[in-house]
C-alpha cells in the first residue's frame, strides 16, 4: 500500500477544504500541480461591475453560488445581458468580450469559474463587440 505522501502529486486526487483557499485560486499549477485547470471562488460585491474585457484563447465555465449575477456581451445587434441564479452555469467561449454585474444592492453574486489555462488572463476593451465582428480598434 503507498502512503499519500509519496504518491507523485499528478498521481492522485487532490481535496482543497473550505476555508483553505489561497486568495481565490482554489485548484491551480500553485496549489495543487494542476496543468490545465484552474477553478476558483470569486465574489462580486454588491451594485458592482467589472471592465469589458475577455479571456484570450481560454474558455471560462461559471457555476453560479448565490446571488444573481448579470453577464452582458454583444451579439452584433446589441449588448445581450444574461441574468444568473443559484445553480445556474454559463460558459465564456475564448476571445468573446463581456462584463459582470451584480445588480443587487444587498448581496454579493458568488460563483464558481474555471478556466482552460492557469494565467490570470484579462484583456480590457474599451467596448462590447462580437468576435467575428470587425474590432472597433482596427486591429487584426
Amino acid at each position: 500500500m503507498t502512503n499519500q505522501g509519496d504518491t507523485p502529486p499528478n498521481d492522485r486526487v487532490h481535496h482543497v477544504r473550505s476555508g483553505r483557499l489561497d486568495g481565490h485560486a482554489a485548484l491551480s499549477g500553485g496549489t495543487v500541480g494542476s496543468r490545465r485547470l484552474w477553478m476558483g471562488l470569486v465574489e462580486n460585491p454588491p451594485l458592482s461591475s467589472t471592465d469589458n474585457h475577455h479571456h484570450g484563447d481560454s474558455e471560462a465555465g461559471i457555476y453560479v453560488v448565490s446571488g444573481r449575477p448579470v453577464f452582458v456581451f454583444h451579439d452584433g445587434a446589441g449588448e445581450v445581458r444574461l441574468s444568473g441564479a443559484p445553480g445556474d452555469f454559463f460558459l465564456v467561449p475564448p476571445f468573446v468580450p463581456h462584463r459582470e454585474e451584480n445588480p443587487n444592492p444587498h448581496e454579493p453574486a458568488i460563483v464558481v469559474i474555471a478556466r482552460t489555462t492557469q494565467e490570470p488572463i484579462k484583456v480590457p476593451v474599451p467596448e462590447l463587440y462580437r468576435p467575428s465582428d470587425p474590432d472597433p480598434q482596427g486591429r487584426p
